[in-house]
């Protein structure tokens, strides 16, 4: 494992001697812009590893993307190797088709101390509720963040975060949302705490996250990768581009739907993704992924 050469694959030529919240940021950024957030391992008949040097060859040396599990984990060797004190958390995602968070942990997430502040770096949540710069940890404060406005709320030591949505513009309206987003002003993403983890208590999580029949990455499979304006993604069939800020606080949202044959040539050039092994894709959860 080369920090040099993970750099190389993020396209990463900043300064990283010294270990500060610009350099944090950069690094950040272009993590989330290379790497991107997938699940398709599971849909190619390969298993998802917790093993640090899995994941380093799976996306630094096979250019491939990874969950959160992946993402934040080779992060956190990233950032160690830098400087900064990191230290892993575990969340519950929300699930707002059953208006409830998880019951158990099943999101990897980072904190990291600098300047006698606490930061949360997520750079493995991926589709619209990546979060594209590290957040300070402080409750009620709103954090505007390109992608829209983010903010952490405390209760009685439990950390919950949320997204404030923008209106989107979508020229199809064949392809229009469902499960009222429209009337979706503000979206819980997950709840956490601050108890420090240990990457063998994800253990359990990962396995069941890619074999459990009703689980969200077995029953989608998702491709996302942030850009320099927006996002673009691929679950199941359907390939969604958006803009953000189009106009007048919007988002613009493009929608088309893939043949079988095309999916190859996508994973390519809109992800930077070339598989080993036949992808199979699917779509058989009603979970809006916006």
């Amino acid at each position: 494992m080369d920090i040099k050469e993970y750099f190389t694959r993020i396209s990463y030529q900043g300064s990283y001697d010294k270990p500060d919240l610009a350099t944090l940021t950069d690094i950040f950024q272009h993590h989330i812009r290379a790497v991107p957030f997938e699940n398709l391992s599971i849909h190619c008949g390969e298993s998802i590893e917790l093993d640090l040097q899995a994941t380093y060859n799976k996306i630094v040396k096979k250019r491939r993307g990874g969950w959160c599990m992946e993402n934040n984990h080779l992060l956190s060797w990233v950032l160690k190797t830098l400087g900064y004190d990191v230290t892993l958390l575990g969340s519950k995602v929300y699930v707002p088709e059953y208006h409830a968070y998880a019951d158990e942990i099943d999101h990897l997430l980072l904190k990291v101390e600098l300047d006698h502040k606490s930061y949360i770096v997520d750079g493995g949540f991926g589709m619209a509720y990546q979060m594209w710069q590290p957040m300070e940890l402080v409750s009620g404060t709103d954090q505007l963040q390109t992608p829209g406005v983010f903010r952490f709320v405390e209760e009685s030591g439990v950390w919950y975060l949320e997204k404030v949505k923008r209106k989107q513009l979508v020229p199809n309206q064949s392809f229009s949302a469902s499960h009222n987003t429209e009337e979706e002003v503000c979206r819980r993403v997950y709840l956490f705490t601050l108890q420090p983890r240990d990457i063998e208590e994800f253990r359990d999580s990962n396995t069941h996250l890619q074999t459990a029949p009703d689980s969200l990455f077995v029953t989608k499979s998702i491709c996302s990768l942030q850009t320099a304006d927006g996002i673009r993604a691929l679950v199941g069939w359907k390939l969604t581009e958006i803009k953000y800020d189009y106009k007048d606080n919007m988002d613009l949202v493009e929608i088309r739907i893939l043949a079988d044959e095309e999916m190859e040539k996508t994973l390519k050039e809109k992800f930077n993704i070339t598989l080993d092994k036949k992808f199979v894709p699917i779509n058989t959860s009603r979970l809006s992924m916006f």
